[in-house]
């Protein structure tokens, strides 16, 4: 595997990028706007600086990995790749076009991969005609700092498959965990449940928004808040991924109405200045 082309160049998308090329990969990064490309890019040499800046990285270093990133608006370039990871909106409409496409454009040895954070694999993978070669890699925000990737199988995925993807998330210097393709996997399973309760607290005016996120990093040793982290992950996202928890598992996961009503308002978190907190200012 040489090749790795990321679609979506986005907060996840850059990360991942980023860690694929400090890895030695050559890397396709795509986006459907030239000027989304460009943004994630200048996110990626903007954590790049900062490393260097504290000597974790020299600069010839970093000029070597920026040189591995080549800029995309095709799907077509991904006849180059070896290795596909799709980090585009968590819509499943979305994601099923994107492989039908890939199935099409990739040669018949690509791996193709999705960074789902909730969306069942199988289901990804039967709109192609290789879901022995489908498989989720599911990073965590922000990529470059943290170090778990879930690795779903979905119901045909390959065993080869499996421990090639293993292997190179080890080599991104990320520890994989096996898990199996259910709704939200681990990670959001148990982290959405807790978001969603901290926003209903919010909600039936238990405390404000800076209470409940200090509860919780005072008192339960977290290193942000509910709150400020469902901000951090995109409030459009958090409601994505309750959606299907909630088709997929019960009406135990049913999103809170405040947060149907902020998304509705187009208040998204960080992305958009302005969630739970404010950040415009």
């Amino acid at each position: 595997m040489k090749t790795i082309m990321v679609i979506g160049s986005g907060q996840m998308g850059g990360g991942i990028a980023q860690v694929a090329a400090q890895a030695g990969y050559s890397v396709i990064l795509n986006d459907i706007k030239e000027e989304f490309v460009n943004r994630g890019l200048s996110i990626i040499e903007k954590n790049l600086r900062r490393n260097v800046e504290k000597g974790k990285l020299n600069g010839p270093d970093m000029e070597i990995i920026l040189g591995r990133i080549t800029k995309s608006v095709s799907l077509q370039d991904a006849a180059l790749a070896d290795l596909v990871i799709e980090a585009a909106v968590e819509n499943m409409k979305v994601k099923a076009q994107i492989f039908s496409q890939l199935d099409v454009i990739c040669p018949e040895h690509t791996i193709l991969s999705t960074n789902t954070s909730s969306l069942p694999i199988t289901e990804i993978a039967a709109s192609t005609k290789r879901p022995e070669k489908v498989i989720g890699m599911h990073f965590m925000n922000p990529v470059p700092v943290m170090k778990l990737v879930e690795i779903i199988r979905g119901l045909a995925t390959s065993d080869e498959v499996y421990k090639t993807i293993e292997e190179l998330s080890l080599e991104m210097g990320k520890i994989p965990v096996e898990v199996n393709d259910a709704p939200g996997f681990i990670s959001n399973r148990v982290l959405i449940p807790m978001i969603n309760e901290a926003i209903y607290t919010l909600y039936e005016g238990i405390a404000t928004v800076e209470a409940i996120d200090n509860v919780m990093k005072l008192g339960m040793n977290h290193p942000m808040g509910p709150l400020a982290l469902a901000d951090l992950i995109g409030l459009d996202t958090v409601l994505s991924i309750c959606e299907v928890l909630h088709e997929g598992l019960g009406d135990k996961y049913r999103p809170c109405p405040l947060l149907r009503k902020y998304v509705k308002a187009g208040w998204y978190g960080k992305k958009s200045g302005r969630g739970f907190y404010n950040y415009n200012s």
